[in-house]
This record gives C-alpha cells, structure tokens and sequence, in this order.
C-alpha cells in the first residue's frame, strides 16, 4: 500500500533568525558601536593602564600591581571602603522598604493618590547636589533641625550628624533615601498595578491577612520588580560622589569619603592616573559583582522557565 504525504504536513524551513527584523538590527548598528568604542574600549584602556606608573598623563611605563598595593595600603581608601558599605547596606534597605511601603499605601487607592505619587517622586527630579546642599541647611545646627526643635523648648536636643565624624555617613543616608525612595516607589507600584485583583480576592476567601498576603503571595510574584529596583540602588551607591561634594565634602576630615571621590581626588587634583585608574577598576570589579547575580537571576529564571 502506498502511503500519500500530505504536503502540509512536512515542515516548511523558516527564515534564520539572522535576518529577521534586518532593518531594526541596521538601525542599532551605531548604538552597538559606539557602546563598544566608548564603553568597553574605555573600561579596558583605564584597565590596562592601572598597571602603569601614569602621572598626569598616561604613560606605558610597567609597575604590576604597585598602583593597587598603594591603594590597599592607603588608609583613605580603606575609609571611603568601610563608609561606602554602610551607606549602601542601609541605603539598599532602607530605600526598598520605604519605597515598597509607599507604594503599598497608594495600590489601596487613597484619595489624592496623584498628589501623594508627585510629591514623593518630586525629590528625585532634583539633582544630587541640589539634594545635598538642601539636607546641608535643614542639617545646620544654627538655623535647621536642631535649631527648630530647641526653639519648641527642648533645649538639650542635639542633631548635628554632619559635624560628627561617627554619624556623619548616616547624615548622607537620610539624603540619599529622601531622594531615591520615590524612584522605588514608582517601580513597586506599577509591579503592584501589574497583580490581578482575583489574588487579592482568593486571599481574602481564605482568610488570608493583608499584610501575609504581601509577604507570602504578592512580594513573590514581584521577584523581576525587586531585581530592577535592586540594580538601579546598587548603581547609585556604587557612583555616590556628588551628593558627598554638595553636603559634606568628604568631611569632617575623612569621615565621609566615598570611593568615586577618590578617583576623582587622585586624577583630577592629585595628578596621579595610574592610581586613580586602579581604583576605578576596583570600582569596576564591584559592579561586576553585581551584575553576575543580577543576570543570572534574570535571564537563567528565564531560560530554567
């Protein structure tokens, strides 16, 4: 017996994914140049020449790994480490918690919720040298905080973190959580906006509690939301240089120096390249750090699902 194929039947060979989409993979040829000229060739030029003894300018003159021996050893560098870590600790927490917190708040759909959601995403808008020469002033202890309290009648209040080398980190923080919340909540509620309202309703037909039903069923399912939100914080505290100019100058003393006012410090004032370009390596190898975790959180879920 002779057995007809039919022709539908046989599987028709589809178009290489190569040349699909030929005309949106032309147009991002010059962002994927210039992202390789820029970026990756700056990160390895600054790479390679921190194993040189650069000065002002940069030279090929080989010392190993002197710059970053000299870097270890250097107590400035240690400080701005340690200070880094605190405030990027407290910062990650802090920020998330406040910013999902908020956002929980206007998921409820409380009146004036567009009033609520511009004012706390407003400090954002501004920039971070604006942040820190406010927080500067609202910090003063003659005419800020301090100054307002004592004048309700509390005469032995005292607030005066910028002056005080062993709290002066959490003085940063408050600005920095005061400006990045609102970002976070902004994330959080649209992950929020994004849960089908048939979840609310079977936690409630079983009984389940609000705030369980946040911890055990919504903040789950907003595992790529906290990812995000995770990223974007990790990347300002690693970059954190500007708000530390504005409101502390990396004082008193060296009580609040941060990483990136390090290399700017060594390269720009102190005229020493290789050194500041192994610090911003180290700086580098941090962000590698976090960006291992984060891609393989995000892309291997993806390929496992």
């Amino acid at each position: 017996m002779t057995v007809v194929s039919d022709p539908t039947s046989q599987s028709v060979k589809r178009p290489s994914r190569l040349f699909k989409n030929k005309m949106a993979k032309l147009a991002s040829i010059p962002m994927i140049l210039t992202a390789l000229v820029v970026f990756v060739g700056g990160t390895l030029w600054t790479v390679v020449y921190s194993f040189t003894g650069s000065r002002m300018l940069p030279k090929t003159n080989w010392v190993g790994f002197d710059q970053y021996e000299r870097l270890w050893s250097s107590d400035r560098w240690i400080i701005s480490i340690k200070n880094l870590a605190i405030y990027g600790f407290c910062s990650m927490i802090l920020t998330l918690v406040i910013g999902f917190t908020l956002a929980a708040c206007l998921d409820r759909k409380i009146r004036f919720e567009s009033a609520f959601r511009t004012i706390f995403l407003y400090p954002f808008a501004l920039s971070f040298v604006v942040t820190g020469l406010a927080w500067q002033w609202i910090l003063n202890p003659d005419f800020g905080l301090q100054s307002l309290v004592r004048s309700w009648g509390w005469g032995s209040f005292n607030f005066d973190p910028l002056n005080n080398p062993d709290i002066v980190i959490f003085g940063l923080l408050i600005a920095g959580i005061w400006q990045g919340s609102g970002l976070i909540m902004c994330i959080m509620l649209a992950g929020l906006r994004g849960i089908d309202e048939d979840i609310w309703k079977a936690a409630k037909v079983d009984g389940i509690g609000t705030i369980k039903t946040y911890l055990v069923v919504i903040i789950p399912m907003m595992r790529p939301v906290f990812v995000t939100a995770l990223v974007l914080i990790a990347s300002g505290i690693i970059k954190l240089y500007d708000l530390v100019v504005a409101q502390t100058g990396g004082g008193p003393g060296l009580s609040s120096e941060v990483p990136a006012k390090y290399v700017i410090e060594l390269m720009f004032r102190a005229q020493n390249l290789g050194q500041g370009f192994a610090a911003s390596t180290m700086m580098l190898c941090s962000v590698v750090v976090i960006l291992i975790p984060w891609a393989y959180l995000e892309f291997g879920g993806r390929k496992r699902g």
